[in-house]
């Protein structure tokens, strides 16, 4: 029960970091330092999944990063089968 809602709390804090990130440079402090902490969390994570989920081109010029949805699948996984 305990892992069911702290991943349920991961998922949602990576839901709003892939929202706050382009708009990081604008937040205000108190918002900032939860996306800042939110960013040491994850950014180890993305950058240890970056290795293994590239990048896929969706145009011309325009790629999606995987890193995020393949961290979101794992997320859901572990909370369905807990």
């Amino acid at each position: 029960m305990i892992l069911s809602i702290f991943i349920s709390i991961l998922i949602m804090a990576l839901f709003l970091y892939s929202k706050l990130l382009p708009h990081k440079d604008r937040l205000d402090g108190r918002y900032k330092s939860a996306y800042q902490f939110c960013e040491k969390i994850f950014r180890p994570i993305f950058n240890l999944l970056q290795q293994i989920a590239k990048p896929v081109q969706v145009g011309q010029g325009l790629a999606v990063d995987t890193s995020q949805l393949f961290l979101l699948t794992i997320l859901l996984f572990i909370l369905i089968f807990t």
